[in-house]
């Protein structure tokens, strides 16, 4: 066996063939990434739907919790991520019934390329929404509730717990896609998955925000890292069979 391995490793067409496989790979992921970012550039129907969503519910939890500075930081936590997740489901939604509506979705899926280099192009454009959306967000929730959050570690869990809500979701939106309920469908299939992402996501940065010790904190965010490579992976697999149906 180790005698198979270096002689794969140490043959010069084999290594060869595998760079470009790779190369193949990354300039189709790309080209995903890049067509999703140039639609979206030009419509702005995606993004704009996301930020209105995000910035209405921060302004009605911002009028409905009339609380002191002390309670406003305990419920920090959860305000920011219900924004998120809500937002979040409504670009992934969206995301893939726009594909499928515009008979963009079967032209992919015929391209003579790898089935995970689709998804990982979806992952990255409505990962890079979803960010885009937060950093927006953030800097008005700041104001209105008088809460610094641009805090290196809070800015890490935000991150921790965005790909892992957007690794699922884009899976789960291909799967539902292809159903006339799509709308309801996504978040009864999405939310249950999601919720050790949510549920980790709040701990840590109600800690963070509460100036709690590292040490109470990492086993949230570990939990996040974990969750993230997990069904990453998961979905990197099954992502073929998922569209195949």
């Amino acid at each position: 066996m180790a005698n198979k391995v270096t002689t794969i490793t140490a043959d010069p067409s084999l290594r060869k063939n595998a760079e470009t496989r790779s190369a193949s790979f990354i300039k189709a992921v790309s080209a995903v990434v890049w067509k999703d970012l140039q639609a979206e550039f030009r419509s702005r129907e995606l993004f704009s739907a996301m930020l209105v969503f995000s910035l209405l519910i921060i302004l009605i939890f911002n009028f409905a919790l009339e609380l002191d500075i002390k309670m406003r930081q305990s419920v920090t936590a959860g305000v920011l991520w219900a924004t998120f997740a809500f937002a979040g489901t409504l670009g992934l939604n969206r995301s893939m019934a726009i594909e499928k509506d515009r008979g963009c979705l079967d032209g992919l899926l015929l391209a003579p390329v790898d089935r995970s280099a689709i998804y990982f192009g979806k992952v990255i454009s409505n990962l890079a929404f979803m960010l885009i959306v937060e950093l927006i967000v953030l800097p008005v929730y700041s104001v209105l509730y008088s809460i610094n959050l641009f805090q290196p570690g809070l800015l890490l869990v935000i991150l921790l717990g965005s790909i892992g809500y957007v690794a699922v979701g884009t899976l789960l939106s291909a799967m539902s896609v292809q159903t006339r309920t799509r709308d309801i469908l996504l978040p009864i299939l999405l939310f249950p998955v999601v919720i050790p992402v949510i549920l980790a996501a709040v701990k840590a940065s109600s800690g963070i925000i509460e100036g709690a010790e590292w040490a109470d904190i990492m086993m949230p965010i570990n939990l996040l890292i974990a969750y993230d490579i997990i069904f990453t992976a998961v979905a990197f697999m099954v992502f073929d069979s998922v569209v195949e149906e």
